[in-house]
């Protein structure tokens, strides 16, 4: 055997293209495109200069009338440029489920419940095509390796909806690729020579981060329609009047920390046997001045503080939580001893965020905000605050072990977490079979997951507050039942691309080859078997809920928030 070390080429960035067949004569007309022709190349560095963003961040799409550019409630990474042709948007109402590739979800009724006591007989991985989804006016194609998909019908949905054509030069989606947030809107191709530039979310961020245009174009959409409605849905600015909002709106900061693809990270860790990152981004620094409150607009980040000579979790925030707020109200309630950030606050994963200067909060906000309303902890000493303040309470709930445990795994993103009691749990497998009994003999979990003490998470969906498998699908099989819902999967419009199962940082997701009711699998013209993900659908169809948590006779398991630690430290405490 030999000693000499396999010598590898570091991976870079661009190792792979978004487009790998995007060619000088496309990007040389891009060059001559707006924004881009107006763009200074001087400005960007040679590591990444704009003509390698748009070789290697970019690529051309040629739809056709009717085909989905992106649908509303899916999570996108990317955002577009009309080049040519036209593109509508759906304002009001919204399409259809099954025009979108997804399932409309009807409770069963109480025949179909009793028919699940002899759904056992069936084959495991079994899969019926429901008649439903046969003509929902929704069809595919393939071109290369992508799926287009497509309304077989538009001139039907623009009777029936309000709609708005966008022409040559608008952009859109860049909201929800850089915040990845839900998209608000469905937008499909209105005439047969449409031609987008698609951005991935990389080469954006670096496009706004060297063209002051460009950012501050961007920045001004994001104001004009979303930042507004977001501010007027937040109690903490609910008390000002039209005139006021618009003034905090236009004062407010924009940036972004961690790792945007954290779920690959996060996986990379797991395997390493190192869940902890060895350094998150400080958005906050224990001891810094109190420039601004931080709102979390998506994402998580981790709450702590110094002890001896490392630091320990006090808690977690998500999206439409607040950092800052009790330093700021005190430090302008007490001018004559203010106090520094008693905290630190550090991005998991990645987060988005809204920053409210300090000025504008004392100038503006406070102001309007009546007594009985400020927070308690802004009333109490300087020396006082941090042993008292509400970030504290989470860790004396659960326990700094539990505490630590949540946070190292990302387990707060769960929505519909399954945790089990193992000092309750008796290894019966009810819950298993109750699953199998409610999906056609086909468990949707595992009763096995990372535990901590007496606590297990098991590995099954959660239903995530950022559910990263919804990125990239192709075909809108994987969605949300409702908005903030039910993470569920369409059967009949999964393809078996496994961009779900490959994005899911919790191994939730299965792909699995599906058989016919006598056993056999189904097969494609290659005769290669049907793949299909499948996921725990948290019992949608079903009255009365998971039918896992109701099995259970011992209590044992729940589906939980991780948000909301008071809901675990109470049934801990049961």
């Amino acid at each position: 055997m030999s000693d000499t070390p396999t010598i590898l080429e570091r991976p870079q960035r661009w190792d792979a293209a978004f487009a790998p067949n995007m060619t000088d004569e496309d990007v040389n007309r891009l060059l001559f495109t707006a924004p881009f022709s107006g763009m200074d190349a001087g400005k960007f560095p040679k590591r990444t200069p704009l003509r390698e963003i748009l070789r290697n961040d970019a690529r051309i799409l040629k739809l056709r009338k009717g085909e989905i550019i992106m649908r509303q409630g899916d999570y996108g990474t990317s955002a577009f440029l009309i080049l040519q042709g036209a593109a509508r948007v759906v304002l009001q109402p919204d399409l259809a489920p099954a025009l979108l590739g997804r399932q409309a979800t009807n409770k069963k009724g109480i025949f179909r419940t009793l028919a699940q006591l002899w759904n056992g007989t069936r084959p495991a991985d079994f899969f019926a095509r429901k008649k439903s989804g046969q003509n929902t006016g929704l069809g595919a194609r393939q071109d290369e390796d992508q799926v287009h998909v497509f309304l077989q019908d538009v001139p039907r949905v623009l009777d029936k909806h309000r709609t708005e054509q966008m022409t040559t030069g608008e952009f859109f989606g860049e909201i929800a690729a850089l915040s990845r947030m839900a998209r608000t809107s469905t937008i499909f191709a209105d005439s047969d020579d449409a031609e987008l530039l698609e951005i991935r979310w990389q080469g954006l961020r670096d496009l706004m981060k060297y063209d002051d245009a460009l950012r501050r174009h961007i920045n001004q959409i994001y104001r004009e329609r979303a930042l507004a409605s977001y501010l007027r849905a937040t109690p903490l600015f609910q008390h000002l009047s039209p005139a006021q909002l618009t003034k905090v709106a236009e004062a407010v900061e924009f940036s972004t920390f961690g790792d945007y693809d954290w779920s690959g990270e996060y996986k990379r860790l797991a395997q390493a046997g190192s869940l902890r990152p060895e350094k998150e981004p400080v958005i906050v620094g224990e001891g810094d001045y109190p420039n601004g409150v931080v709102l979390l607009r998506a994402g998580f980040a981790r709450v702590s503080q110094k002890f001896g000579s490392s630091e320990r979790t006090l808690n977690y925030i998500g999206a439409g939580q607040v950092f800052g707020l009790n330093e700021i109200a005190h430090n302008w309630r007490h001018p004559t001893s203010p106090v520094n950030f008693q905290f630190s606050l550090r991005a998991i994963g990645y987060t988005h965020l809204l920053i409210v200067p300090t000025r504008v909060m004392e100038e503006i906000v406070l102001p309007s905000l009546p007594k009985t309303e400020l927070p308690p902890a802004l009333e109490i000493a300087p020396a006082e605050i941090a042993a008292a303040a509400p970030a504290t309470a989470p860790r004396e709930k659960v326990g700094a072990d539990v505490l630590e445990f949540l946070t190292e795994n990302r387990f707060f993103n769960g929505t519909a977490t399954m945790v089990i009691d193992l000092d309750r749990c008796t290894r019966c497998d009810d819950c298993v079979r109750a699953c199998a009994a409610t999906h056609d003999n086909n468990p949707r979990f595992l009763r096995h997951g990372p535990s901590a003490g007496r606590l297990m998470i098991a590995n099954a969906c959660m239903h995530c507050a950022d559910p990263v498998c919804m990125i990239g699908c192709p075909t809108g099989a994987i969605h949300r039942e409702s908005f903030a819902g039910q993470v569920v999967i369409n059967p009949d419009t999964c393809i078996g691309c496994k961009a779900c199962f490959n994005n899911c940082p919790y191994d939730a997701i299965r792909m699995v080859e599906v058989r016919d009711e006598r056993g056999e699998f189904l097969v494609d013209q290659e005769m290669k078997p049907i793949v299909k993900a499948t996921k725990c659908d948290l019992c949608v169809e079903n009255h009365g809920g998971p039918a896992c948590q109701r099995a259970c006779p011992h209590g044992a398991l729940e589906r939980i928030n991780l948000n909301n630690l008071d809901a675990l430290s109470k049934w801990l405490k049961l």
